[in-house]
C-alpha cells in the first residue's frame, strides 16, 4: 500500500484533530444541554403536577365528591393526563385507553407509601414522564406529561451539532492543507533547487534570508553544493589535464605502430600478430583519451541547430562500415531535428560501437518521435543486458555484468557514460531494454528536438 504524503498526513492530522475535538465538545454541549432542559421541563411539571393535585384534593374534600368532576376541573392543556387511583379504583377524564398501564408497580410502591415521585418512561414509542402525589391513604394522583416535543428538541440539537463537527474537521483539513502548502514552501524550494543542480545547474543557490528557521538548512545546503561544484570541476581538470598530456605520447606510439604495420611484410608471423595488437590497443588507447576530453568538456551550453538525423545516422554507419539501410526513419518523424551536432554524433557513434564490442553488433538505428521529443533506438543482438545492471551501465568504467554482457571482460568504458551525458544536457535521458528479437535496445530521448 502506498504511504500518504506529508502534506496528505498532516492535513489528515488537522482534519482528525478538528473532528475529536469538535466531537468531544458536540458531546457535552449535547449532554448539558439535555441535562439542563430535562431538569426545568421536570420542574415545571413537578409545580403544575402538585398544583392540579392540590385542585384534585379540594374537589374530593366536597361532601359529596365526584372525581370525574375533579378531574374535569383541571386546566391541564393537550400535553398532560391526569389520573385518579381511590380506592383501588382508576379514574380519568375520558375512558380509560390503557394509560392506567404504563404506570410502574414500583411507583404505586412509593406513591401509596406517602412518597412523591417521578419517573420517565416510553408510551407508544414515545418519552412520557410520570408524576405520582399521594393524597391520603386511599388515594393517590398521578399526572402523566408528554416529552415528545422534548424529544424532537434533543433530535434538532443532536443534527446541528453533528453537522457543526463535521463542517468543523473540514475546516480542519483546508486548514491544514492551507498550512502545509506555506509551511512546505521552502522544502518545495530545496527540491526545485536539487533538481536543477541534478540537471548540470551548479550555479543554483537557496536564498539564505527566505526563512529564519531555515537559515541552517540553506547555509549548509549551499555550502554542500559549493563542495560539489568544486570537486567536479576539480575532476573535470584532472581528467583534462591527464588527457592533454596523453596525446603526445599516444601520438607518438601511434605513428610508431603506423610504421610497424607498414613493414609487416618483413616481418614474421608472431612479430606482425604483436603489431597489429598493439595498433588496436593504442586505438583503443586513444578513442578513451578522446572520451575523457569529451566528460571533461561536459559543461559545455548545448548549442542547438537543425540537423538531418538519418544523414547523420548514415553517416555514422557508413564510417563503420555497416550497411546505411539500418538507420530506420518512422513514418509522420521529421529528418530534420534541432539537436548539438557533435553531442548526437557522439551518441550515435558510441552506441554503434557498443553494440559492435559487447552486443554482437548493431542490427537496427531506428528514430522516431514523441511530441516534440525525438528518441534514436540503437538495437543490438546478443543476450542483453540482466533487468538489475541497466541502470549501472550508464556510469563510467562499469565493470562486471552490466559491463560484460557479451562476455568481453573489458568493461564499457567511457562511451555509455557519454551517451547519458550527452542526453542530460539536451534535457533527456538513456535507457536500455530487452529487445523484442533478442538481444538490447537502447533508447535515447531528446526532448524539444522535433519543432
Amino acid at each position: 500500500m502506498r504511504r500518504l504524503g506529508l502534506r496528505a498526513r498532516v492535513t489528515a492530522a488537522f482534519a482528525i484533530g478538528a473532528l475529536l475535538l469538535s466531537a468531544s465538545m458536540a458531546l457535552v454541549s449535547y449532554e448539558l444541554t439535555r441535562r439542563t432542559l430535562l431538569d426545568e421541563r421536570e420542574r415545571t411539571l413537578l409545580r403544575a403536577a402538585y398544583y392540579d393535585a392540590a385542585v384534585v384534593r379540594a374537589g374530593l374534600n366536597a361532601e359529596d365528591p365526584d372525581v370525574a368532576e375533579a378531574l374535569r376541573a383541571l386546566d391541564t392543556g393537550t400535553g398532560r393526563r391526569p389520573l385518579v387511583l381511590l380506592n383501588g379504583e382508576w379514574y380519568a377524564r375520558s375512558a380509560d385507553n390503557g394509560l392506567t398501564t404504563v404506570v410502574p408497580t414500583r411507583l404505586q410502591e412509593l406513591v401509596a407509601a406517602g412518597e412523591p415521585a417521578v419517573q420517565r418512561v416510553r408510551v407508544n414509542d414515545h418519552p412520557v414522564m410520570l408524576v405520582g402525589v399521594p393524597l391520603s391513604e386511599s388515594t393517590a394522583f398521578y399526572e402523566i406529561a408528554s416529552l415528545r416535543e422534548l424529544e424532537q428538541t434533543f433530535q434538532v440539537l443532536a443534527l446541528a451539532l453533528t453537522a457543526v463537527a463535521i463542517m468543523v474537521a473540514g475546516s480542519g483539513a483546508a486548514l491544514g492543507w492551507y498550512a502545509t502548502r506555506h509551511g512546505l514552501r521552502p522544502l518545495t524550494a530545496v527540491a526545485d533547487a536539487a533538481g536543477r543542480i541534478a540537471a548540470g545547474d551548479f550555479t543554483t543557490r537557496l536564498a539564505p534570508d527566505t526563512d529564519p528557521d531555515l537559515t541552517r538548512l540553506s547555509t549548509s545546503f549551499n555550502r554542500m553544493v559549493d563542495e560539489l561544484a568544486g570537486r567536479i570541476d576539480r575532476d573535470r581538470r584532472f581528467a583534462a589535464d591527464v588527457s592533454h598530456e596523453l596525446r603526445s605520447p599516444l601520438q607518438t606510439l601511434a605513428a610508431a605502430a603506423s610504421v610497424l604495420s607498414r613493414r609487416r611484410e618483413n616481418q614474421d608471423e608472431r612479430t606482425a600478430t604483436a603489431a597489429r595488437l598493439v595498433a588496436d590497443e593504442i586505438d583503443r588507447f586513444q578513442q578513451l583519451v578522446n572520451d575523457l576530453l569529451d566528460l571533461a568538456r561536459g559543461d559545455q551550453p548545448v548549442h542547438r541547430e537543425p540537423v538531418d538525423l538519418p544523414e547523420l545516422a548514415r553517416q555514422a554507419c557508413q564510417d563503420r562500415g555497416l550497411p546505411e539501410s539500418m538507420v530506420q526513419l518512422a513514418a509522420g518523424t521529421p529528418p530534420s531535428w534541432r539537436v548539438d551536432r557533435r553531442r548526437v554524433t557522439q551518441v550515435l557513434t558510441n552506441l554503434l560501437d557498443n553494440a559492435e564490442r559487447y552486443g554482437a553488433g548493431p542490427v537496427a538505428v531506428r528514430l522516431s518521435h514523441v511530441a516534440d521529443t525525438g528518441v534514436i533506438e540503437v538495437d543490438d543482438e546478443g543476450p542483453g543486458v540482466p533487468m538489475e545492471d541497466r541502470v549501472v551501465i550508464f556510469d563510467r568504467f562499469v565493470r562486471g555484468r552490466a559491463a560484460n554482457y557479451r562476455g568481453g571482460g573489458d568493461g564499457t568504458g567511457l562511451g555509455l557514460a557519454l551517451v547519458a551525458q550527452h542526453a542530460a544536457a539536451h534535457g533527456g535521458s538513456a535507457s536500455v531494454s530487452d529487445r523484442p528479437e533478442g538481444g538490447a535496445r537502447f533508447c535515447v530521448t531528446l526532448p524539444g528536438s522535433i519543432s
